[in-house]
């Protein structure tokens, strides 16, 4: 958005989708030289729900990638709670839309094989602690 570029999901969803399939590579490849746990908030998975949500194809590289470069079996997803759910400048999905993405990167997800762990709908602490314990990190 700094500098006027198309790769926004309301300009060029396709090169959108490449740049966040090139985002998430690198904070893969990156990940491998941290010595403890790390979490990620989104994975090359999502960029396959999205481009299935747009009606745009997915191309072969990207299933590769998804399939190649694997994440913990369990992941942890948060819905867009109609309780908490804004939108801005940088979010512009209505709710709607962000329940049918969570709805399509979930089902992508589970076809290639993780467990999803839904978090509740409650204090921050209270998330955090199911994902510490859950992680088996305590």
């Amino acid at each position: 958005m700094a500098i006027g570029g198309r790769a926004l999901p309301w300009r060029d969803r396709a090169i959108f989708a490449e740049l966040m399939l090139c985002w998430e590579l690198r904070s893969w490849h990156a990940a491998h030289s941290e010595t403890g746990p790390v979490f990620f908030d989104r994975g090359a998975p999502d960029t396959i729900g999205y481009l299935r949500l747009c009606g745009l194809p997915v191309p072969n590289h990207l299933t590769s990638a998804a399939r190649k470069c694997r994440y913990a079996r369990r992941v942890f997803v948060a819905p867009p709670w109609p309780e908490i759910f804004t939108q801005d400048e940088e979010r512009k999905q209505t709710l709607d839309e962000a329940e049918r993405t969570f709805r399509s990167v979930t089902g992508v997800y589970a076809e290639l094989g993780y467990e999803l762990v839904a978090l509740p709908l409650a204090p921050v602490e209270e998330r955090l602690r199911l994902v510490i314990d859950q992680a088996g990190l305590r």
